[in-house]
């Protein structure tokens, strides 16, 4: 599993003109599910977001996690994510999960966010989305399960 973590301040997803995930103050989360995934980069990747030390202290260092700020969570779908350009300039999708794998481990991540207790949003899985983005610093972080980068 992939993903490109942001602090943002604000954000919001749009599907055919509607708001339906909106946050403040926290991270939104673009997330690309792998053929190769599974439970373990599921876990994996949920525990790293959720203990991102990325927000800033009383002495301005980035030292406090979503949960110790009381944020909040979007978490968007990006099959993108796994678009390997290596060879020529379009992107080649194979490795990325099939759509119905890819949405019930995208379910799970979100389910699994909410054992939390912090408030999670959701884009929709597979819909042409319109993600709006006020950043935070910014901050943005790249994670990979299998710890490729």
């Amino acid at each position: 599993m992939r993903a490109v973590v942001q602090r943002v301040n604000h954000s919001n997803v749009e599907v055919d003109g509607k708001i339906i995930g909106e946050i403040d103050d926290g991270l939104l989360v673009f997330l690309g599910i792998g053929n190769e995934d599974d439970e373990v980069d599921l876990n994996y990747l949920v525990e790293k977001v959720i203990g991102l030390r990325i927000f800033e202290d009383d002495k301005g260092k980035m030292n406090l996690s979503l949960l110790d700020v009381k944020g909040e969570l979007l978490v968007v779908s990006q099959f993108t994510l796994y678009g390997d350009v290596r060879k020529g300039k379009r992107p080649n999708f194979t490795s990325s999960a099939s759509a119905e794998i890819a949405e019930k481990m995208y379910m799970d991540f979100i389910k699994k966010c909410r054992e939390y207790d912090i408030k999670v949003e959701e884009g929709k899985f597979g819909a042409n989305m319109k993600v709006n983005i006020e950043n935070g610093g910014p901050v943005t972080i790249l994670l990979d399960s299998k710890k490729t980068f």
